[in-house]
């Protein structure tokens, strides 16, 4: 049987059919009120606000019709369906036009039919409120992106601190995962910027961007990039999409987002989705790098994959590409500021000695930092970003 906690209130003078109705959804999970007439039913349901109505449509002192007009004056969710013997094609075509979800005629032979547009109704009742809830939420997160763009175009220094405030907690831990970063801008305000969130109950998703130039014009389009994965993920969970929230969708999203701004910018990103279910990594490369470097059992190593830049094509397609994760790991992601700090004089004599220098730092963001002499840094030529996820790092 299926349980619901839905509370429905029957209204019919026939005390019979009222009995059997209220027996049956009773049967089926349901709370069940039941009142004798339309004046009656008014006042139960102002008095218990019910989840959904059954009536009929001919009763003495209120009828059907006009019991709809009045719920509908009290502007509520709550669903409206007819069952009545009545079938005047009149009346179908009325009550329907007032906003009852179904007009069913008496005798019901089979109550599973009217169970069947309950529950119905109830779903779609369940999901207007859901999409409502959804949208609130986007609006709250519209609202505070916009006003940090407008902090940002206002005051480099209130800027800074809105960007510093957009940046997710570090450390984060999330189950057996833990996330930490560390952005150091060339000027006053960063081009780079990472981000990691729960996708769901079993799901992380992070990224790493690394917008073309430096300064306020690049800060912008840091912004732009937290409110469209934010808007994407409301959307995915609105529209039902959620189970398809790829790294390879969120890259094609952005880049047609960012052409479709016309701002000149484009980003290189890498971002990916952990299923803490199936203990596997799903990546996507957008023109980045270096390749984010996967340390275990004291080997680090360069994660495969290439794509496109963001924001230039409009025909790029982005893959996505799987690996599971070792019980004890380190994955480290760096925006390409962190070349220039590397000896060498080529860009595969430095990107050789990039994950020799995580292996070296034990795959730890404060070891690499160390390495890499980040505290005493003055006047880079490029910002400099750094996240890095692990689990079980000794």
């Amino acid at each position: 049987m299926h349980k619901t906690s839905a509370t429905l209130l029957i209204i019919d003078d026939d005390e019979v059919v009222r009995a059997s109705l209220a027996a049956y959804l009773e049967d089926s999970g349901f709370n069940v009120l039941q009142a004798s007439n339309g004046l009656q039913g008014l006042e139960v349901f102002q008095r218990e606000n019910p989840d959904l109505v059954i009536c009929d449509l001919r009763m003495p002192q209120v009828d059907g019709l006009e019991l709809i007009r009045r719920i509908n004056a009290l502007e509520v969710e709550a669903p409206v369906i007819v069952v009545s013997g009545a079938g005047v094609m009149g009346d179908v075509v009325e009550a329907l036009r007032l906003g009852a979800v179904d007009y069913l005629i008496k005798p019901l032979e089979d109550l599973a039919v009217l169970e069947h547009s309950i529950r119905r109704a109830l779903d779609r009742v369940n999901l207007r409120l859901e999409n409502k809830r959804y949208g609130e939420q986007l609006e709250v997160a519209n609202r505070e992106l916009q006003a940090s763009l407008h902090l940002l175009q206002e005051d480099q220094n209130a800027g800074r601190q809105v960007q510093m405030n957009m940046l997710p907690e570090t450390p984060w831990q999330v189950a057996d995962l833990q996330f930490s970063h560390r952005i150091i801008p060339s000027l006053y305000l960063s081009g780079d910027f990472v981000d990691y969130f729960r996708v769901d109950e079993h799901r992380v998703a992070f990224y790493l961007a690394d917008v073309s130039g430096h300064g306020a014009s690049s800060a912008f389009i840091t912004v732009l990039l937290k409110f469209m994965t934010t808007r994407l993920l409301f959307e995915s969970k609105r529209n039902g999409t959620l189970p398809k929230f790829k790294p390879s969708e969120v890259l094609g999203h952005i880049n047609r987002g960012l052409i479709n701004c016309k701002l000149g910018k484009h980003v290189t990103m890498l971002g990916g989705v952990i299923d803490e279910q199936t203990n596997r990594l799903t990546y996507s490369i957008g023109g980045h790098l270096p390749l984010p470097v996967m340390y275990s059992n004291g080997d680090a190593q360069y994660l495969q994959g290439r794509g496109l830049p963001v924001g230039l094509f409009d025909e790029a397609e982005y893959s996505d590409h799987e690996i599971e994760l070792p019980q004890s790991f380190s994955l480290t992601l760096l925006s390409d500021g962190i070349l220039d700090l590397l000896p060498g004089d080529t860009l595969q004599e430095k990107e050789t000695q990039l994950p020799q220098l995580v292996s070296s730092a034990g795959g730890s963001l404060e070891g690499l930092s160390t390495a890499l002499g980040l505290a005493n840094l003055a006047d880079m030529p490029d910002d400099i970003a750094l996240m890095v996820l692990c689990r079980n790092l000794a």
